[in-house]
């Protein structure tokens, strides 16, 4: 949930939401490939957060991608 109000103008503030989810993503980023995609994020400025729904989005898109295509992670 966005914590905005009226005019105001600023940074957006999320509160709520799946902290043990996110919680769980977080070893997403000990995946070599994710983690450079993370570094990157950081380097550029992102907070934190930020990055981390970047990654959680991109096993998102790789998930449906294998059930789309009936095949199985591999570790490389």
């Amino acid at each position: 949930m966005t914590r905005q109000s009226g005019q105001w103008r600023g940074r957006s503030m999320i509160g709520g939401g799946r902290k043990p989810l996110r919680n769980v993503l977080v070893a997403a980023r000990c995946n070599p490939q994710l983690r450079t995609k993370y570094d990157d994020m950081k380097k550029a400025g992102k907070p934190s957060k930020v990055a981390l729904v970047a990654i959680m989005r991109k096993l998102l898109i790789l998930a449906n991608t294998l059930v789309k295509e009936n095949r199985l992670w591999e570790r490389k």
